[in-house]
């Protein structure tokens, strides 16, 4: 007898872009990685952790992640009961369906957008029902009233680019009965977000990522903000000890040097703006980008071309089988010089 739910034995689970190993000589633009170093202070914190001989590992880490819901609460402007710190963004997207969604009961996204929610969606056994776009980036058939227990809301999009403004996110919540949940994983990179309408909606939650502007992928951060109720109900499902003693080091680290942050945003959004006007010099379709990524459809929308000549002249970059993105490419905006490469990769390409 297979003792596995038939729904996890059947799901394919999500598939992150490749990875290749440590030391190889790639340009990988294919992750949404940010191209420059976290914090100086970053490092020091870890290392001050560590000590000489590392005794402090031997001890559990803070369980609730104190110091870090006070720095983000000071940071963005809010009380730290309406703060939790997660295992990367995924983990309070995971635990959020976990809390408000049971078996059979619906959840909603935009398609295209962030993949995961369905693989969630998925090992939790609820039901999914997606939403499509306008041609001018709204969501298509969005009913007057969502009675979907969660609606996911990636802002801006990944893998397209663009952000919601915020008076239809606004609207997007009094319309949903449920949790609207805003996933802001990109927005550093961004003109606004939405954080300010957390005080208007008891339904609405923020989630963030330190994994892209803070240059900290390899240390799983994340966090939400929302109504303590919410904080509370996540605090209850959430892994005891979900951050470990060297994480939570860098997180206060990262968090703290908004200076650096402020230095390497400035540096990904300038390079962003002369990549794609460098694609549209070469006839490229490029959507304007509030991400640190783009995405660009070339002249004859062979996308997968493209990729293939990128991928032999080892420039890693995003190409999605998806029959409404298998004509353009999602690339990362990594620094000046590995984007001076691949506009030099792509010219040969022709």
């Amino acid at each position: 007898m297979n003792p596995l739910r038939p729904n996890i034995a059947s799901m394919a689970g999500y598939v992150p872009g490749f990875q290749p190993p440590d030391g190889e000589a790639f340009v990988k633009l294919n992750s949404n990685e940010n191209p420059y170093p976290p914090s100086p202070a970053v490092v020091a914190a870890i290392l001050d952790e560590l000590g000489k001989d590392g005794a402090s590992l031997r001890r559990y880490p803070c369980a609730s992640s104190r110091k870090l819901r006070e720095i983000a609460g000071r940071l963005y402007d809010f009380d730290p009961s309406w703060v939790i710190m997660a295992n990367g963004s995924d983990e309070v997207l995971n635990n959020l369906i976990r809390a408000c969604a049971g078996e059979g009961d619906e959840i909603a996204y935009v398609h295209p957008s962030y993949s995961y929610y369905a693989t969630l969606a998925e090992i939790q056994g609820v039901r999914v029902r997606t939403f499509g776009l306008t041609d001018g980036f709204r969501i298509a058939g969005f009913p007057e009233r969502y009675e979907g227990k969660i609606f996911f809301l990636t802002t801006p999009n990944a893998p397209l680019g663009f952000a919601f403004p915020l008076d239809y996110i606004d609207g997007l919540a009094r319309r949903c009965a449920g949790i609207l949940v805003v996933d802001e994983a990109y927005v550093d990179f961004a003109d606004h977000n939405a954080l300010h309408l957390l005080q208007k909606h008891e339904n609405m939650v923020v989630t963030r990522t330190l994994s892209k502007s803070y240059s900290l992928a390899g240390m799983r951060l994340g966090l939400a903000i929302a109504r303590p109720a919410i904080i509370q109900a996540l605090d209850k499902i959430r892994d005891h000890y979900n951050l470990d003693r060297l994480a939570q080091a860098a997180c206060g680290a990262a968090l703290l040097d908004q200076d650096y942050f402020r230095h390497c945003i400035r540096k990904v959004r300038e390079t962003r703006e002369w990549f794609s006007n460098e694609l549209r010099g070469l006839g490229f379709a490029v959507l304007p980008s509030q991400g640190n990524y783009v995405f660009a459809a070339p002249p004859d929308r062979n996308a997968k071309r493209v990729y293939e000549g990128l991928s032999l002249r080892r420039i890693l970059v995003r190409h999605f089988t998806d029959p409404l993105l298998a004509h353009g490419l999602r690339i990362t905006i990594g620094t000046r010089e590995e984007m001076e490469q691949t506009v030099s990769a792509i010219r040969e390409i022709g």
